[in-house]
């Protein structure tokens, strides 16, 4: 197959400008080295291991596959320089972030040959961590799942390509060819995704959730502040619903609860998340900070427990124009091919000629 090369490619080493995001509890070894073997540049999510998990994990993907993969990290995490070790002395090609990294991380990573991608909302966040060293950004649009904001990609993408000299990866509303097309026109380096990805055979999501996630319409999504205090979009259901009419305080205690559940799982110390919530008092209420353990908890009891009943299933709103469950192999293929054929017939556009 043709490869379209840009610079992710040539910066990360794979073949397909396309990223599998980093989503907590669905981004396990099986998924990325599929992604990997693809030829599209597969994520690790670690904010939802603990340190040895992490570890784990990726001698996994590196027994699956010998291609190049990344590993979201917390940058905030009490293991955070522990964790840039493990990556550092693994090989691992990528570091991507959900929250800005220290500078002074960046500059490990970067001194040990790994790539620094972070996260950004914003022409401001892009431009701060590329004052840093970062070497490419992935910016995600409203129209995207999870933490999300208010602005849509296609306003947001050109705001950071006009911004930053560095290669940026649109993220929020990509599913195919078309998309990958209309981002590379835009000037970004490639797409990432994550419903999309989600939405494959090698991913470990339970089948009756992924039946979920089909039946649903464009319409069919919310951006709701009750799961962790902050802009998350999830599939709207019964719980969801619920969550919204519910109250203060009964959304406290459910938080807490989740709190103690989630350090059990990760082995977060309360030291650290104290820290973290002093860290963060100046941005959130006390209690946003600890309905912040909500987010991890509800979306494993669906995507992992598959109990849509008592979980959240964070979504973005392409979900509404997916239909099947193909393998990641078919996924990639079918977009490189499709993104191919389109930019291929451009110039004809150009010169005026009729295809």
């Amino acid at each position: 197959m043709t490869a379209l090369r840009t610079p992710l490619t040539e910066l990360t080493g794979v073949r397909h400008p396309v990223v599998q995001t980093g989503m907590g509890w669905v981004a396990g070894p099986r998924l990325v080295s599929a992604t990997a073997e693809a030829g599209a540049l597969g994520v690790l999510a670690s904010a939802t291991m603990t340190f040895d998990e992490l570890a784990a994990a990726v001698r996994d993907v590196k027994e699956r596959t010998d291609r190049p993969f990344g590993v979201n990290l917390r940058a905030d995490a009490e293991d955070a320089d522990r964790r840039v070790d493990l990556l550092i002395r693994e090989g691992v090609r990528v570091a991507s972030f959900a929250l800005a990294p220290r500078r002074d991380m960046i500059a490990r990573l970067k001194d040990a040959g790994v790539v620094v991608m972070p996260s950004v909302g914003a022409a401001r966040h892009a431009e701060k961590v590329a004052g840093w060293g970062a070497d490419a950004v992935i910016v995600q649009g409203g129209e995207g799942g999870g933490h999300t904001g208010g602005v849509a990609t296609t306003l947001l993408l050109p705001s950071v390509l006009d911004a930053v000299d560095i290669p940026v990866v649109a993220a929020g509303g990509f599913f195919d060819g078309r998309g990958l097309a209309a981002a590379l026109a835009y000037g970004a380096a490639g797409v990432a995704m994550g419903t999309r990805f989600l939405l494959t055979r090698e991913s470990t999501v339970p089948d009756a959730v992924k039946r979920a996630y089909l039946e649903r319409g464009p319409g069919d999504t919310v951006v709701t502040r009750k799961v962790d205090g902050l802009p998350h979009r999830v599939l709207r259901t019964e719980l969801v619903d619920s969550l919204e009419r519910s109250g203060r305080v009964a959304g406290l205690a459910r938080a807490v609860a989740n709190a103690v559940r989630f350090r059990r799982l990760t082995g977060v110390s309360w030291r650290a998340l104290v820290r973290e919530g002093l860290a963060l008092r100046h941005e959130r209420s006390w209690a946003q900070i600890v309905m912040a353990a909500n987010t991890p908890m509800l979306l494993r009891a669906g995507l992992v427990e598959g109990d849509t009943s008592a979980g959240v299933l964070a979504s973005g709103q392409v979900v509404g124009l997916l239909d099947d469950v193909p393998s990641v192999a078919e996924l990639v293929d079918g977009i490189v091919a499709d993104a191919t054929g389109i930019l291929a017939r451009l110039p004809a556009l150009v010169s005026g000629k009729r295809g």
